[in-house]
């Protein structure tokens, strides 16, 4: 497998990011996401890389290591650091050594990151895009919990954060819409609302304008179905038929940890293109009679070749205010969003 090397001064802004969170960068092949973070983010995800989480870690993007940014804004002044990633190792520090990383291309027109986000420092997290293997990624962040901080936050975060959940449907459904992006298509864009590169972005004031009454709407807008009691049908069915399964799955994990988890949120990513979507399905299901004939899926092995494309990806994602709490039980407040989220996704498939 050929290497390359990529410099922090060539990490670009991250323009996938569902809530707008500030400083998220990638790297120039859009594989990786590198995230400014706190160490005790840092340390959650560390903990998850052995075998006593290991169902739970299923559910969070590929933890590659951390690396450390230089914050000083001018590319010529910053250090030269690179990194190694190997998935199989994950856990890692990327440190000034010249090491490789693997199908990573250098890019001429390098860009400094200027650490003007939220969190003022140079840490960050090194995890895997999840949206990269999509061709037109279509993104929602549901921040859950009806508590939003943690036992350090100071009273005046207590305050206001709770203000936000009595406001938005995180105190009485447990979880509100943080954000979200779908795609609409070339010939929409730049008309309606929709960006140029053919998305609509919907930020965190849009969700916080739902009401118990009204958060259905958020998720039809998601899947683009018709507002009022629509149902989804064909491809749009199968895919929110997964993300059921895969909250089924990620419930079932959470209830056997003993953890809380303040402000975590579920993304949920599925292909927007249609075309797309209707062909990944249907290549899944002529692997799946293929697979069940006996027959070879490679004719010389190469499994990158026959890889099938991406359908829908669930994850649960930030973990600055997460610990494991052993002795205290099942995270509840967590899990009661995961609850109601799931009751939204099975109405839109009820008549």
């Amino acid at each position: 497998m050929a290497q390359n090397s990529f410099r922090t001064s060539q990490l670009i802004a991250f323009d996938n990011v569902a809530a707008g969170h500030d400083g998220v960068l990638s790297d120039p092949s859009g594989a990786l996401v590198i995230k400014p973070c706190s160490q005790a983010e840092v340390d959650f995800y560390h903990s998850t890389t052995g075998d006593q989480h290991s169902h739970f870690a299923t559910f969070l993007a590929t933890f590659m290591g951390t690396l450390e940014l230089n914050s000083d804004p001018d590319p010529a002044a910053a250090l030269t650091r690179t990194a190694i990633m190997n998935p199989t190792e994950a856990g890692q520090t990327f440190t000034d050594s010249p090491h490789a990383i693997p199908n990573v291309p250098i890019v001429d027109d390098a860009w400094a990151p200027s650490n003007g986000g939220k969190i003022q420092t140079d840490r960050a997290i090194v995890l895997e895009n999840i949206a990269a293997p999509f061709k037109k990624p279509n993104i929602l962040d549901v921040k859950l919990g009806a508590r939003l901080w943690d036992d350090n936050a100071p009273p005046a975060k207590r305050t206001k954060l709770d203000k936000v959940a009595e406001e938005t449907t995180s105190k009485p459904l447990g979880f509100r819409i943080a954000g979200m992006r779908t795609w609409h298509g070339a010939a929409s864009a730049g008309s309606n609302g929709i960006s140029k590169d053919g998305y609509r972005l919907y930020d965190k004031h849009y969700g916080r304008t739902l009401t118990t009454d009204t958060v259905r709407q958020g998720f039809e807008d998601y899947f683009m179905l018709e507002r009022g009691g629509a149902v989804a049908k064909g491809p749009l069915r199968q895919v929110i038929e997964r993300f059921l399964d895969d909250l089924d799955e990620l419930k079932s994990a959470l209830e056997n940890e003993e953890s809380r988890m303040y402000s975590a949120s579920l993304l949920f990513v599925y292909e927007g293109d249609e075309d797309a979507l209707s062909d990944a399905l249907a290549r899944e299901q002529e692997e799946q009679t293929n697979g069940a004939h006996g027959d070879e899926s490679t004719e010389d092995g190469d499994d990158d070749e026959q890889q099938a494309p991406a359908v829908q990806c669930l994850k649960l994602i930030d973990f600055a205010h997460a610990e494991w709490t052993p002795g205290q039980g099942p995270d509840e407040n967590l899990l009661h969003g995961l609850r109601n989220t799931v009751k939204v996704l099975e109405g839109l498939l009820e008549s």
